[in-house]
């Protein structure tokens, strides 16, 4: 009986996250008509902004718990997912693949690979220092600077009637819409969380009738459960071409967990973790689909769907060389 109330959670989570997706993708465009910032930008900062929460949520727990693994599996785990599973399916279902042509895109690019990258280095002795946690602040805050600081990298002049943008920006109007689609995001940001936590328990439930070890769990259950929200967005946005959406919400979602969350948690509460040997595929694992990643956005400045594929193919590669040697 009790097996049967998980696997109906599972599958009513995997509902509300599709009707979720739906409500964000829409009203995420219009907000960045208001703002007159590029999807892109709108994308990174209030989705992948609030998709990082549960990081976050989940990092302050595990230190507490004196389990600071399970918040580096999550990182890990989830980034490996964000550029290869979700970028990969977002890129074969988009019809013509993934659009990077953009100077603010490949130039964020390259930010999302030293994102990925350093903690990693950082954390080659097993411990995250308050220096350590420092520096991935500096380059989070870094970024941020950079993108701001010419209107170029994040502005847009949108092409809708000029009639119906008067509409919306004047005072009293323009508020009430911007009220309204801010409501409707956090909603749908909300039934995403909700809803990846649904399918994260029950995964859990399964995942310890298997046996199987803590870390392999953060890294592959934990990891993909937080990154539901960011996989099923990419593939509703590839669905409707709005390619712009996928990319800043991926690239937000490894840059603010990689940068602000573990910045914040080093910072905060450093930690060691003893035995750094579980994370050993992971961690080379996230070089080679960082590093793809990189080279997929800088070629033909698009991702192309035969480059899904591969790193589909990359990520069904991982999960096997993760439970041959866990």
């Amino acid at each position: 009986m009790i097996t049967f109330g998980y696997v109906a959670i599972f599958l009513i989570s995997c509902v509300i996250l599709h009707f979720a997706s739906q409500i964000l993708i829409k009203s995420l465009i219009d907000i960045g008509k208001m703002l007159e910032w590029k999807e892109f930008v709108v994308s990174f900062f209030i989705m992948a902004f609030a998709g990082s929460l549960p990081n976050l949520f989940l990092a302050i727990v595990s230190i507490l718990n004196k389990t600071p693994e399970i918040s580096l599996g999550d990182v890990v785990g989830g980034n490996v997912i964000d550029l290869t599973l979700a970028i990969g399916l977002a890129a074969i279902i988009a019809p013509k693949g993934i659009t990077a042509e953009s100077r603010t895109v490949q130039s964020s690019s390259i930010f999302t690979l030293i994102a990925a990258i350093t903690p990693l280095l950082l954390l080659i002795d097993g411990s995250l220092s308050r220096g350590d946690g420092i520096i991935m602040l500096v380059l989070f805050f870094a970024y941020i600077y950079w993108l701001f600081s010419k209107e170029e990298r994040f502005k847009k002049v949108y092409d809708d009637n000029k009639e119906e943008q008067k509409e919306k920006l004047t005072i009293k109007n323009g508020w009430k819409v911007f009220l309204k689609k801010t409501g409707l995001i956090l909603l749908g940001i909300i039934l995403l969380i909700g809803a990846a936590e649904g399918i994260i328990q029950s995964s859990l439930f399964f995942s310890q009738k298997l046996g199987t070890s803590i870390a392999l769990i953060s890294i592959l259950i934990i990891g993909l459960g937080n990154a539901l929200p960011e996989i099923y967005f990419a593939i509703s946005s590839a669905k409707k071409e709005e390619t712009w959406l996928i990319l800043g919400d991926l690239m937000g979602a490894v840059v603010i967990p990689s940068s602000l969350v573990l910045g914040i948690v080093g910072l905060a509460s450093p930690f060691f973790i003893a035995d750094f040997s579980p994370f050993a595929i992971s961690r080379l694992f996230l070089i080679i689909s960082s590093i793809f990643f990189f080279i997929f956005t800088r070629t033909h400045q698009k991702i192309t769907k035969k480059e899904g594929i591969v790193l589909l193919s990359f990520y069904v590669f991982f999960v096997i060389v993760q439970l041959i040697f866990q």
